[in-house]
């Protein structure tokens, strides 16, 4: 049985605990928050489990085997690394670190110690991002294009980081999941509009190899909720909208068709237009399939998808768009 302690019990935390007592082999062992309302929450759903404000005391009991930290992101570095010291594997909300450096000593600390990094990269595990990973490895698409998504609503303005920060994580860890090759530059702007020193919307654009070019739009300030991605391939199109109950993927066989032939003056494209048709996605709760791997991982030793490595790559883009986001969008290598 693995015991698990939850540091964090306001907007994810609940999740994670309800999810973690839904697996075999685990149990919640301790729940930890500052804010007495949310414990008395937590005591409310769960009379029998130890509640405290003390971090402390659950970083270092010999009692507990995984802590799952959900909390802000500047309080993540402190709190995993005196976890791991005190030989706790670590399941952490993303992002990872506030930092390039802090995600590289987390990780050099859990090699050391023999533990395991999860980052609580949630949408790897739904099967819309799984089906998708799918179809873009057997080549349906064919080489890609571009990726364009779009992540806006009327959100929340947090008071500690931009917008990137909070929302690009997301579409980061899911194009790094999906495209096998690895950005070359960015560049980033965006605008704060209340004055708070964090941008609330920002437009990212990444360059990759062989003309393949990445678009994300991150906005708190937009009067609808958009969640979409389209993924051009020379093969065909896919739509992804994450708001759909039905037909969540749709795949186009439509395009274009060049005549390379010709000369440049009299360059002839062809237009592709076919069937539309959309794959069945396995249903099911993705934090709760994230996880059931996470104990498998944890029973076997073998390193998650979603490990320290993967959550520090996250943190290098978000670092390398924050950067040219500060400087009026200036081109950044990787």
């Amino acid at each position: 049985m693995l015991n698990f302690a939850v540091i964090g019990y306001g907007y994810w935390g609940p999740n994670i605990v309800r999810n973690v007592f839904a697996q075999k082999g685990a149990k919640v062992r301790a729940i930890c928050d500052i804010d007495p309302k949310s414990l008395q929450k937590a005591r409310d759903l769960y009379p029998h489990t130890p509640l405290t404000r003390d971090y402390k005391k659950i970083l270092k009991s010999n009692h507990i085997d995984v802590v799952a930290i959900v909390t802000p992101v500047s309080t993540h570095y402190a709190l995993a690394k005196m976890a791991l010291e005190h030989g706790k594997h670590i399941f952490i909300e993303k992002p990872f670190t506030a930092t390039l450096k802090e995600a590289e000593e987390l990780i050099k600390i859990a090699q050391k110690n023999k533990l395991l990094i999860m980052v609580d990269h949630t949408f790897l595990f739904t099967g819309a991002v799984q089906k998708i990973k799918e179809i873009i490895d057997d080549n349906t698409l064919g080489e890609l294009n571009y990726y364009d998504s779009t992540r806006i609503s009327l959100g929340i303005f947090q008071h500690d980081v931009s917008v990137i920060w909070d929302l690009a994580p997301h579409d980061f860890s899911i194009i790094n999941y999906v495209i096998k090759n690895k950005p070359l530059a960015l560049t980033a702007q965006g605008m704060d509009h209340v004055g708070r020193g964090h941008e609330n919307l920002a437009y990212i654009t990444m360059y990759y190899s062989r003309n393949l070019i990445v678009h994300v739009n991150v906005n708190w300030l937009s009067p609808v909720k958009v969640r979409t991605t389209m993924i051009c391939g020379k093969k065909k199109m896919l739509v992804w909208d994450d708001l759909e109950d039905d037909e969540r993927i749709k795949i186009y066989d439509k395009g274009i068709d060049v005549n390379k032939k010709e000369n440049i003056y009299k360059l002839k494209v062809d237009y592709r237009s076919g069937d539309m048709w959309s794959p069945h996605i396995e249903p099911g709760e993705a934090l709760n399939k994230e996880l059931r791997y996470f104990i498998q991982c944890l029973t076997s030793g073998k390193a998650p998808i979603n490990d320290g490595h993967s959550g520090l790559k996250v943190v290098h883009m978000l670092e390398k768009a924050e950067y040219s986001l500060k400087n009026k969008g200036k081109l950044v290598k990787f």
